[in-house]
């Protein structure tokens, strides 16, 4: 199976789902805002930032810390 970002680790969400309460962990909802708005399912704890602006947030977070994206 060919991954589009090979060099990007992935985890599933039973992974995800045991860094919940880790404070080096930050999860970045990356939907666009009309997906987002709409969900009605979110992460709790998780940030949104707009992924068409990413060259605006993207450097306000830590290099310490474990940036999870979805």
């Amino acid at each position: 199976e060919k991954k589009p970002f090979p060099d990007i680790p992935r985890i599933t969400k039973e992974e995800l789902r045991e860094k919940l309460t880790d404070p080096d962990v930050v999860i970045l909802d990356v939907r666009p805002e009309q997906q987002w708005n709409s969900a009605k399912l979110k992460i709790v704890g998780a940030i949104h930032e707009d992924p068409a602006a990413i060259e605006s947030w993207a450097g306000k977070y830590s290099k310490d810390k474990t940036i999870v994206l979805y």
